[in-house]
């Protein structure tokens, strides 16, 4: 074959370190579109970010050549900086160490969009920590709880 072709995309899951509620309504917006800058920045293809006051989902493509923890690193450390930067009363701000990164088929690129856009409805009936360790059952990821929340 001449030629490299695919067609990958993540579904990425990660909260803020402790799970503490740092990104108020007030700023979501402007931060979940900071991400998907970084993501465009660094060849990936930010379909959809959102979240809630305690983690983000995002959805994207990554290109070929880069693995997903470089991805993540990208994305994490950037917009760590940004918001140190940008809201200085956020000093303390920090993500989880960890994540999570699930492969999405192109047929459910669209119930993921979905899924991220309605957080704020999902988490009226589940906490993070429940959305979380449904999403690694879903996908058979197998973990110790003693170490997930690290």
């Amino acid at each position: 074959m001449a030629n490299t072709y695919v067609a990958l995309y993540y579904h990425l899951v990660f909260s803020t370190k402790n799970r503490e509620p740092w990104i108020g309504q007030e700023i979501e917006d402007r931060v979940w579109a900071y991400i998907g800058g970084i993501a465009r920045e660094n060849a990936m293809q930010a379909i959809r970010v959102g979240g809630m006051t305690d983690h983000v989902h995002i959805l994207t493509s990554i290109p070929k050549t880069m693995a997903v923890s470089t991805a993540l690193q990208l994305l994490k450390g950037g917009s760590s900086k940004w918001i140190h930067d940008e809201f200085p009363r956020l000093a303390k701000f920090a993500w989880q160490d960890g994540y999570g990164a699930f492969t999405v088929g192109k047929k459910q690129v669209e119930d993921v969009v979905a899924y991220i856009m309605n957080q704020r409805e999902h988490h009226r009936r589940k906490t993070f920590q429940e959305e979380y360790r449904e999403m690694l059952h879903q996908h058979g990821v197998e973990f110790d709880e003693r170490y997930i929340w690290g």
